[in-house]
């Protein structure tokens, strides 16, 4: 939860009206298909009133989705995940970022799409009205390969909910864009009954931290470490269409240089397929800004067990050294996630570059060195730790592919070939025959 501690209410039966509105739902870009028309309707679930300080939960209802699934294609069972905004209007305003479970029935063909509730916590810090309003949705299938339908309304939505805030003597603050975070948990292919997913966000400010974390100047100090950021990643066919992930960066100076270890979130993705040992491995290029300039690539060693099939997977730490090129204050920030697969002679690159902007995890002092980094490139080294099957279900990421046997990729050589639809969606993929060869 951003924004500090507060008493979390639960979204009693207060506001629930259903809201209805145009929606244009766009295909993955290799189907080659146009948009899709439809209508949305959703349904707000809020306390009707709150005070300053509290913590309040939204749940999203989609009572009716865009579109069908057609009559092409069963889905199974925990396969749909949606994710979503909400915009905060009224007293504050802003944008709250909803997630639901990878949790669904049997969707059978030419039926209605079933969409597990969406939630998130607000955190009321202005009193007055505060408006919530239903937004642009995302829905993620993983089987038979990962794919992502995104739908953005075509006509101004009316307010789904409002929830009336007092002052409860909590400090307030101006007003400022609130942007929401995911979090909770879920299990690969479903949820545990009872655990909820959902994204947290505070009214009434700007809740994205600053560069934090301690100066590498003359104080004997040697670990600095860094501040938790959010970060989205987009990928590239054929790999997934994106990653959301929490990364920190981590130093320890030594002399002139710091040693950097780079940790992201837990369960980042899921495994394509069942992967033998040492066939996925991670990579970073970290962006050093203000007073120095330039990138540290950092890497991580490949899985050291065997990853299951469509479970998450926690990427190992990333370790590599920076060593600085200029004097000041340099941050560092997460940048291109870089994901290389291989299985036998067969390798596959699959570049996440950064979406949008992010906040620097870490900022130091720094002292200039000969043949430091400023504007240039350094390559780092390898760490020593494996990554290991678990986590929570990030969403987006690289799904179970629905390869049956031992460790084939069959979802990730998407070209022309078996036409799947999703609610008008069509998107493409033949087995990588290449691959399958090298069991």
């Amino acid at each position: 939860m951003l924004g500090g501690a507060g008493m979390l209410l639960a979204a009693s039966p207060a506001q629930a009206a259903d809201v209805s509105y145009r929606t244009e739902c766009v295909p993955p870009p290799i189907s080659g298909l146009p948009p899709v028309q439809g209508t949305t309707k959703v349904q707000l679930t809020v306390p009707a009133e709150a005070k300053v300080g509290d913590t309040v939960e939204v749940v999203w209802k989609t009572v009716q989705a865009a579109s069908n699934n057609p009559d092409v294609l069963d889905l199974d069972k925990d396969t749909v995940k949606p994710t979503g905004t909400v915009k905060v209007g009224g007293a504050t305003t802003g944008t709250l970022q909803m997630e639901g479970p990878r949790q669904n029935p049997p969707i059978p063909k030419n039926s209605a799409m079933v969409l597990p509730d969406m939630k998130g916590t607000l955190k009321l810090e202005k009193a007055g009205e505060i408006t919530l309003t239903p937004d642009a949705y995302n829905i993620n299938v993983s089987k038979p390969i990962s794919t992502d339908t995104k739908c953005i309304p075509k006509e101004t939505v009316q307010p789904g909910a409002t929830i009336k805030v007092t002052d409860g003597g909590g400090a307030t603050t101006g007003g400022g864009t609130t942007t929401g975070s995911t979090a909770g948990s879920t299990t690969a292919g479903g949820t545990t009954a009872g655990t909820t997913t959902g994204g947290t966000a505070t009214a009434g400010g700007t809740t994205a931290g600053g560069t934090t974390s301690g100066s590498g100047g003359g104080t004997g100090q040697t670990d600095f470490p860094g501040k938790e950021v959010s970060v989205n990643f987009a990928c590239t066919s054929p790999g997934p269409a994106g990653i959301a992930s929490k990364v920190t960066i981590n130093a320890k100076k030594s002399g002139g240089s710091y040693a950097l270890t780079v940790k992201t979130a837990k369960g980042v993705m899921d495994s394509p397929a069942a992967l033998p040992a040492g066939a996925l491995k991670p990579s970073m290029d970290i962006v050093i800004g203000g007073a120095d300039k330039g990138s540290v690539k950092v890497t991580g060693p490949a899985n050291a067990e065997p990853l299951e099939q469509g479970k998450p997977v926690d990427l190992s730490d990333m370790t590599g050294t920076y060593k600085p090129g200029a004097s000041g204050k340099s941050t560092l920030s997460p940048g291109t996630l870089t994901i290389d697969v291989t299985l036998g002679s067969s390798k596959i690159n699959i570049p996440c570059k950064v979406k949008g902007s992010v906040t620097p995890s870490l900022e130091l002092d720094t002292t200039a060195q000969q043949g430091g980094a400023s504007g240039g490139t350094t390559t780092g080294s390898t760490g020593s730790t494996g990554s290991t099957a678990g986590g929570t279900d990030s969403g987006g990421g690289l799904a179970a592919t629905g390869a049956e046997d031992n460790g084939t990729l069959r979802a990730l050589g998407l070209v022309a070939g078996t036409a799947i639809l999703l609610g008008g969606a069509v998107f493409t993929f033949t087995p990588w025959r290449r691959l399958r060869g090298t069991r």
